[in-house]
């Protein structure tokens, strides 16, 4: 069988066919040592290198690494300085997951020692090394449902979409699925959500409005694993998106490309509602750049989708120990700190009372183990792609 033909059949696997799984090896741990514990100093015997992390995100979760997390790091191990690639709203996800693919399968180096992305994705292939938890000491801080859910990727940092709505003309928002798409009705062109494929609040929108169509094991299913069966069923949810296009903002199909252009129609006045991350209306407000009458909520029946992000190191990956060493310390107080109170305002996937308490008063009654998920990256993939061809300008 060619290398073609091998990354065929399993490109045929990560969307849900049943063919032969690869084996990773299990990789003798000798140089993890107590030193790769918080705090701890690098064994000697490990050489000084670079930790190539790849990163799909919106330009906040950018901002958060290289301006909080990376120099924070490089401070306690400047023997691993971190090399981060970006990849804007994982546009490139497929050719990265190509590329992690094609390594493991030609026994190679995929040059990315820690990604944050398809995580989940490469986990349930069976792509990613799994450093046991006396390698990864700070895994004990995070609640187990959280890690199930990686499928081998570890969560770092939290955050969930939410409805935000201009308490100057919005007295009573609406508060459930249903009393939403009403308002939008009501309300033409003060609606907006981002094109899915270019941002999680619009993708959150999107399936919340499809997953109120199907049944609760229908969801998990598309949540847990790729399924085309259940993708068909679709269609209900699709046909209510299409009518809201004479309802939401500009009235003509149109909308924003990604998450911040949602946000520069709400800051400006443009719309009066959208869905929008946590984390990322947390930051505006707190910047100034988004109106203080701006309120946001969560809604019901079904709610948006949130939960963490995870990281994950290829099986193929040369720097191991370093990736270790950097996601166990994203794991400690100090980091969560800095992801909860930096300019990331984002959530924690540690018990808020390892953190500071100033830094944490906003979000205590928020528990990240009750957020709903989102589906499995393939599933959204096919989502996007349906919704782009179902949707906009219909």
């Amino acid at each position: 069988m060619t290398n073609y033909d091998q990354v065929r059949r399993f490109r045929t696997y990560l969307i849900g066919e049943k063919v032969m799984k690869f084996k990773v090896s299990k990789v003798a741990a000798i140089l993890a040592t107590a030193g790769l514990v918080l705090g701890g100093s690098v064994p000697p015997a490990v050489a000084s290198k670079a930790i190539r992390f790849h990163l799909s995100g919106d330009v906040n979760v950018k901002d958060l690494w290289e301006k909080s997390l990376i120099p924070e790091f490089n401070k306690l191990y400047p023997e691993y300085p971190v090399v981060l690639v970006f990849d804007r709203n994982g546009a490139n996800d497929a050719q990265t997951l190509a590329k992690i693919i094609g390594a493991k399968l030609t026994k190679r180096d995929p040059g990315i020692d820690l990604i944050d992305g398809p995580v989940t994705q490469l986990g349930a292939a069976g792509m990613l090394y799994r450093a046991n938890p006396g390698l990864l000491p700070n895994i004990a801080n995070v609640p187990r449902v959280l890690i199930k859910n990686g499928r081998g990727g570890i969560p770092y940092r939290a955050s969930t979409v939410l409805l935000a709505y201009n308490s100057k003309n919005v007295k009573s928002p609406p508060r459930d699925l249903k009393s939403l798409l009403v308002w939008i009705k009501a309300n033409p062109g003060k609606f907006t959500y981002n094109a899915p494929a270019g941002g999680g609040s619009g993708r959150a929108f999107v399936q919340t409005v499809l997953d109120s169509n199907l049944s609760p094991g229908e969801i998990k299913s598309l949540v847990e694993r790729a399924d085309k069966n259940v993708q068909v069923k679709w269609a209900k949810g699709f046909e209510i998106l299409r009518d809201l296009n004479k309802f939401t903002y500009g009235q003509n199909g149109t909308y924003p490309t990604n998450n911040q252009a949602t946000l520069d129609l709400l800051s400006k006045g443009l719309v009066d509602v959208a869905p929008v991350w946590s984390d990322m209306i947390a930051s505006a407000l707190k910047a100034g750049t988004m109106p203080k009458d701006v309120k946001v909520i969560a809604i019901t029946g079904p709610s948006f989708t949130g939960g963490p992000a995870f990281l994950g190191i290829p099986s193929m990956s040369t720097n191991r120990d370093g990736a270790r060493l950097l996601m166990n310390w994203l794991l400690s107080p100090a980091a969560q700190n800095l992801i909860v109170a930096g300019s990331m305002n984002g959530l924690p996937v540690i018990p808020v009372s390892m953190l500071d308490p100033v830094a944490s008063a906003n979000i205590s009654d928020i528990d990240i183990r009750t957020l709903r998920p989102p589906y499995l990256s393939a599933n959204h993939s096919d989502m996007n792609a349906a919704w782009a061809a179902a949707v906009p300008g219909k």
